[in-house]
């Protein structure tokens, strides 16, 4: 995978990021369901943004900050993502180059305006997401790259994506012609919200095109339709070559067909704001995987991703992954 011009492209929704701290009556005022991801209307993303006061403001969305921490890991990362011709669109579009990111697709031209996730944290680090999808959600075919795909190590696809069955149709063929080019697909199951929408669609997907699959501990159980982490484990181990599950302060297990590999969790001096710690350890892994990096050390460079994230207000590295790992003695 080395001989890639790219380390890993992504495919996902384009997300102007609005993080809030706030108590956890805020939530009930406010009729937000805690620890879950809801689709909402310009309108209410409007009046949550009115609400947010003192927020932080960041380009994000799930393949999108994935795509950052590969980069700040000194990976070549790429991404494909749809902004809308506004302010916030040429926002988000500075910003993430600044990164280090290659960002090329096109802004759409009419409404809808670039899409909003208004992101509330409770004291106890808990996320709770009302996501405006705006033009990110009209991303089709035509915006994949296909060049771009067959020079990347791995495509990364996001499952925040799929409510729209043009998007579908791009993450597919993107998949068929990443596979055709030899290389391979990864998907993040990205909320227990998108599995239940789209569980029939994952599972034929995940059967059919991926080989790396990331998911927590709800989500591939719903996936597989049970409530013991070992099934899960198991149906995981007949389906995909590769699956990563990951649980909180537990840590994280990496199952193949014959391995199970336990991952420690990174230690974390303090908590505070638990948005894009799924997109950092799969920043961290398939920069590691990208690399040709053993899994465990692929499991220990997204854990120390994860950490990173988790100790600060929003969804990007704070700092240098490259030289937080460096700092560890990581081979990076």
């Amino acid at each position: 995978m080395s001989t890639a011009r790219y380390d890993v492209a992504g495919i996902g929704n384009a997300i102007i990021d609005i993080i809030q701290p706030v108590p956890d009556a805020f939530l009930v005022d406010e009729g937000i369901e805690k620890d879950s991801m809801t689709l909402i209307e310009e309108s209410r993303a409007d009046y949550l943004t009115s609400k947010f006061t003192s927020a932080t403001v960041a380009p994000g969305g799930s393949a999108a900050n994935t795509m950052t921490g590969v980069a700040s890991f000194g990976g070549k990362a790429a991404y494909m993502g749809k902004v809308a011709d506004d302010e916030l669109g040429a926002q988000y579009r500075r910003e993430f180059v600044a990164s280090g990111v290659k960002f090329d697709t096109p802004a759409y031209s009419a409404p809808p305006g670039t899409a909003r996730s208004l992101i509330a944290v409770t004291p106890d680090a808990h996320r709770s997401m009302n996501t405006f999808l705006g033009a990110s959600s009209l991303l089709s075919s035509i915006d994949v790259d296909d060049q771009l795909v067959r020079d990347s190590s791995v495509l990364f696809l996001e499952g925040y994506l799929f409510d729209r069955e043009a998007a579908k149709m791009a993450f597919v063929h993107a998949a068929e012609i990443s596979k055709g080019a030899g290389r391979k697909v990864s998907l993040t199951l990205s909320d227990l919200f998108c599995v239940e929408r789209h569980h029939q669609s994952f599972l034929h997907l995940v059967d059919g095109h991926v080989d790396i699959l990331f998911a927590n501990e709800r989500e591939i159980l719903r996936l597989y339709e049970t409530s013991s982490l070992q099934d899960a484990i198991e149906a995981a181990r007949q389906h995909c070559p590769l699956t990563a599950i990951t649980l909180s302060e537990k840590g994280s297990i990496i199952v193949t067909a014959d391995e199970t590999i336990i991952v420690k969790a990174d230690p974390v001096a303090q908590l505070v704001d638990t948005t894009g710690a799924g997109d950092q350890y799969a920043a961290g892994f398939l920069f590691g995987l990208s690399r040709e990096r053993p899994l465990a050390e692929c499991g220990a460079l997204a854990s120390l991703a994860a950490a990173e994230v988790i100790s600060h207000m929003g969804p990007r590295p704070d700092v240098s992954l490259r030289g937080l790992a460096l700092q560890r003695g990581m081979k990076v």
